[in-house]
């Protein structure tokens, strides 16, 4: 492997009485693709913001980027020395066309009055021809899809001239064979002698794409691995000290009372012949990509997606929802695959997120909410889930990803529903708060509620659930016990055939 372009020793950060990094040594290779693991609150995020020089370490640290010691990496002197971070968000600009926004960085630097469209259209063509991917510099960016918006980010750091490229949390909302695009656009970066620093929580990405992997875990570092010398069940182990068995939920599929019923469901555009049972206690998992129409008939059962025919019963009877709120009042949940913009009101206290969907039931004779009720029902979910809460009056933009996905089933668990539909519950949650969540499914499938679980994660599907719809371009065409199907099998089913 060649030399080393980035080495940082004795990195620490405090944070008011938390100790996020701890005496943390790093290095990355020149021309590797390296990834940053471990669970939320572990380090990761603060030492990326060290690297970009949007945060300093304290008093000790000694970074070196090829060679030179940089006393105080700054923002723009981060990336006058090749070090470009492509965040969750992308921050590209929607309103800008594609070469617009892969130019931008050259006229961040200032001097430049007027702007050169040669330049400006040659340099887009030559960054995306660089990595062979399929983009029209003229294109207007808010047009595109995530995994396009994503390239264009990856394009703007190239085009100047990038070094080391951090992705953090990079394949989050992208489809299967998305990702895969993704990978080989991160191999032609490698074979260009570019960096990559690869921050994710899936562990079969890591596994795949990965050159070497640091473990951080509570702000130290856990240890430095080849790819070659770990595995899944290892890496879970580094990354959180803790053990995890999956097992599938074997035996014929659990049926009982039908909570719900779908006949003939149809969508123009988005899904056509829906037709299954939901029972008692089942969890019964919907597999499919991203755009395989999972979401929009999502939507539909609870009330937000109109179908133009077909049949939803609730319990032997049918319903006709016109909106969410005749869902919920059906005892309907529905938990959203972007609990950010759909989940959560990311400024707003912990306690009004959790009731916000039993306001009414909080008024007193007054109008006003009981604060006295609603806090001994925030503070039961609270420990009913076991979310890690400082101060139910901070806003929930403050918790991890995984409390923050805990508040969000907390709030539908709230109205003690009769059915829950969770999309993709787990994106952006570490390996320990997952396991949580599916124990929770576990536990609720128990009390006798249906859910609903829709991914395209292979595991999460496969391990926790008593029942398995395959979902293609709009239809189900596949349907199968857990015991009936391994791991390779459901993923080559999920990917499919996208012609």
């Amino acid at each position: 492997m060649n030399e080393e372009m980035l080495v940082m020793s004795n990195i620490s950060k405090k944070y008011g009485g938390v100790q996020a990094l701890k005496s943390v040594d790093f290095s990355v290779k020149r021309g590797e693709v390296h990834c940053l693991v471990g669970e939320n609150g572990s380090g990761k995020s603060t030492l990326i913001k060290i690297i970009s020089g949007a945060i300093q370490p304290e008093e000790g640290a000694e970074i070196f980027v090829n060679n030179q010691k940089e006393n105080q990496l700054t923002p723009i002197k981060s990336i006058q020395k090749g070090i470009q971070v492509i965040y969750q968000d992308l921050s590209v600009f929607p309103n800008l066309s594609v070469g617009e926004n892969i130019f931008i960085n050259y006229y961040a630097k200032g001097g430049n009055k007027w702007v050169n469209w040669k330049e400006v259209n040659q340099i887009a063509r030559d960054t995306i021809r660089k990595i062979k991917v399929n983009l029209d510099f003229d294109d207007n960016v808010g047009s595109l899809s995530i995994a396009d918006r994503q390239l264009v980010a990856i394009c703007r750091a190239i085009a100047t001239n990038a070094q080391l490229i951090i992705m953090d949390e990079p394949t989050s909302s992208l489809a299967r064979h998305e990702i895969e695009a993704l990978f080989l656009v991160i191999q032609q970066l490698k074979d260009a002698g570019i960096t990559v620093l690869f921050v994710s929580h899936k562990l079969d990405e890591i596994l795949k794409i990965s050159d070497r992997i640091t473990v951080l875990r509570d702000g130290n570092k856990v240890g430095v691995y080849e790819r070659d010398e770990i595995n899944d069940n290892k890496l879970s182990y580094l990354m959180t000290g803790k053990e995890f068995i999956q097992k599938k939920i074997l035996g014929n599929r659990k049926k009982g009372k039908i909570l719900l019923e779908i006949r003939g469901l149809f969508k123009k555009d988005q899904y056509e012949d829906i037709n299954f049972k939901l029972y008692q206690g089942e969890i019964l998992g919907i597999a499919g990509m991203i755009g395989s129409g999972r979401t929009e008939l999502a939507l539909s059962l609870f009330g937000m997606n109109t179908p133009d025919k077909g049949e939803i019963l609730l319990e032997g009877k049918r319903v006709d929802f016109k909106s969410n709120e005749s869902a919920i009042k059906a005892s309907i949940g529905y938990v959203p695959e972007d609990r950010i913009d759909q989940g959560l009101i990311m400024e707003q206290a912990i306690r009004e997120n959790t009731t916000v969907t039993i306001f009414k039931e909080l008024l007193d004779n007054l109008g006003m909410i009981n604060r006295k009720k609603q806090l001994s029902i925030v503070n039961y979910w609270i420990d009913s889930l076991s979310i890690r809460v400082g101060n139910v009056e901070n806003p929930v933009n403050t918790l991890s990803g995984g409390n923050q996905q805990k508040i969000v089933l907390a709030k539908w668990l709230a109205i003690n529903p009769k059915i829950l539909i969770l999309d993709s519950p787990t994106v952006g949650v570490d390996i320990a708060a997952k396991n949580s969540l599916y124990q929770i499914m576990r536990e609720l499938s128990k009390r006798n509620i249906g859910i609903i679980l829709i991914s395209d994660e292979v595991p999460e599907i496969l391990y926790n659930c008593h029942y398995i719809l395959l979902m293609q371009k709009g239809k189900i065409v596949e349907e199968s016990l857990p015991k009936e199907i391994t791991e390779k099998e459901l993923g080559a089913k999920i990917i499919g055939d996208r012609k």
